[in-house]
């Protein structure tokens, strides 16, 4: 029941076509002038008990606007107004209630309850606009302390009991607010950090979000003494992507490189980024791991076994081209707008040849790769091959798993 009191409450002055900070902004105003409706009501009732007619008729009069105001945003939906009048109400009504009472003592400090004016403006609309409201604060105190005297010379004889138990009140309900406006600034600052935390992780590895996202200052770039990097690309992907419409194009490549996104997960390693119908994936990086070559392997066997499952437009299974290679790599990550942590180094570019070099359905892997695996996969020699930018090299294909019980 008070649950969706509280979410109707909310959805007060709402439009469709809100934006969720928006809505949010809409929804905290109208709780914050729902909330302090309750306090002038009993602050009206304790005063006129004390036979302050007037201070008692201030918040009374308080509500009332408060709730004009209210039912003026349901109808004309407008969020400026309500937040202008209502801030204004919190800045003027505790500071009138000193007047009314001869002074802050004798009101029992009831004038700081217009500092929640421009606290409320910074939860509103954050500490650009709340500044001018600090300002009217600031200049009303100045004001009031010695306009109070001339206001009413004869202060307010209430009993001490109750000024003292004003002055607790007072203090007590300004300080929980205050509280909890701050607590929700902890709360919303925590999940906009694991927002943009999730936001990173889904375009760089964990660890690298975690750098970025507390205390890592500069450029990220790391040396990787050891790690294996594999590309592969779909077979004359360019001549079929010009015989399909474009949705089947993506909708192809999207179902396939999901399969590898699953895979790559399932063996920990990190895909690097697509480009085109080329995937890139490593290992040993950012985290070292001994069986890099080996995870590798594995993946690129697996990888040609998914994409047979795949069809091209003529009913024929989809083939890869994958090449391996292993050695030292840098790391980082470039960009400040759009993050894209990357890998460079000769390991780098000699695994892209292994892939523009290799043949349709095959693992090809170099030397420094064949050394690491050998014991643990099946081999066939290549032979010599000519490669761009690198002349002759030796090069293997993958064969497949020696023992399925082996490393790796």
């Amino acid at each position: 029941m008070i649950s969706e009191l509280i979410r109707a409450v909310g959805r007060i002055g709402a439009e469709p076509a809100d934006t969720a900070d928006e809505r949010a902004r809409r929804s905290l105003l109208v709780s914050i002038v729902v909330f302090v409706l309750p306090f002038g009501a009993v602050w009206g009732v304790l005063y006129w008990a004390a036979d302050e007619r007037l201070a008692a008729a201030i918040p009374w009069t308080y509500d009332a606007v408060s709730i004009l105001t209210i039912a003026a945003f349901g109808a004309s939906r407008s969020y400026r107004l309500l937040r202008t009048v209502h801030l204004s109400l919190i800045l003027v009504t505790p500071w009138l209630l000193m007047l009314a009472l001869g002074g802050i003592t004798p009101s029992s400090g009831v004038v700081v309850w217009s500092f929640l004016s421009p606290i409320g403006a910074m939860a509103l609309d954050g500490p650009r606009a709340a500044r001018a409201w600090m300002l009217g604060f600031l200049v009303l105190l100045a004001v009031g302390v010695p306009l109070a005297p001339i206001v009413r010379p004869a202060p307010a004889a209430m009993p001490e009991g109750l000024v003292q138990a004003f002055a607790v009140l007072n203090i007590a309900t300004v300080a929980v607010i205050v509280f909890l406006v701050l607590a929700a600034f902890a709360e919303q600052r925590r999940a906009a950090q694991e927002r943009l935390h999730d936001l990173l992780v889904n375009v760089l590895p964990a660890v690298i979000a975690d750098r970025l996202t507390t205390s890592q200052r500069g450029a990220i770039a790391d040396q990787h003494p050891e790690a294996s990097v594999l590309f592969a690309d779909v077979v004359d992907f360019t001549p079929m992507s010009r015989r399909l419409p474009a949705a089947q194009v993506v909708g192809m490549l999207d179902r396939l490189f999901t399969d590898f996104d699953e895979l790559v997960d399932a063996s920990g390693l990190e895909k690097i980024k697509t480009i085109g119908d080329a995937y890139m994936v490593a290992a040993g990086v950012p985290a070292p791991r001994p069986d890099h070559a080996h995870a590798l392997a594995r993946l690129g066997l697996e990888m040609l076994a998914v994409a047979r499952r795949h069809r091209r437009d003529d009913g024929t299974p989809l083939e890869l081209r994958i090449g391996i290679n292993s050695g030292p790599v840098v790391a980082g990550v470039i960009g400040r707008r759009r993050f894209l942590y990357d890998l460079w180094g000769d390991a780098v570019n000699t695994a892209s040849r292994m892939e523009s070099h290799g043949a349709p359905g095959e693992v090809q892997v170099t030397r420094a790769t064949y050394e690491l695996v050998r014991d643990a996969f099946a081999c066939e020699p290549r032979g010599t091959i000519e490669v761009k930018g690198k002349g002759p090299m030796e090069t293997w294909f993958l064969r497949g798993r020696r023992d399925a019980a082996g490393p790796g």
